[in-house]
């Protein structure tokens, strides 16, 4: 990893520059002083997962759900929990495929939930169906 690391507030959208070793710190953004990592997944329009995907050098893991999905319901307590084992070093994102259809298309989901795993702006890897926290965080660190 180098020294600094691009990271965007999930509050106000700002490009914040984080020295790697100060990750763990609760660094704050500085545009809105809020924390950045909240160890907890964030809920992301297309316009604000465009911005984390080609700002950020954290690494993304997107569960695509639906309020209607029986599975995406069970396992978002493991995924909220999963976000404090992660971060800082992955940021947990849920995008709501009801409401974010465009994403939902552009990243070919075809059953719900299906995590995936974006490293440098790109996809690394993605698995379909509910899973547990243990199975999230091995799947994940394994992935990275």
């Amino acid at each position: 990893m180098s020294e600094n690391l691009h990271v965007v507030c999930p509050h106000c959208q700002t490009t914040n520059r984080v020295k790697t070793a100060d990750l763990g710190k609760a660094p704050d953004c500085g545009q809105c002083h809020q924390v950045l990592f909240t160890g907890k997944p964030v809920a992301m329009n297309e316009a604000a997962f465009d911005k984390h995907l080609a700002r950020s050098e954290v690494p993304m893991l997107v569960d695509f759900w639906a309020p209607w999905c029986g599975p995406c319901r069970m396992m978002a307590p493991a995924f909220e929990q999963a976000a404090q084992q992660l971060e800082p070093n992955v940021r947990l994102v849920k995008v709501n495929t009801d409401e974010e259809q465009g994403l939902g298309a552009r990243y070919a989901i075809r059953s719900i939930p299906t995590l995936a795993l974006f490293k440098d702006g790109k996809e690394v890897a993605r698995q379909p169906g509910a899973m547990g926290l243990g199975d999230i965080v091995r799947w994940a660190k394994s992935r990275l």
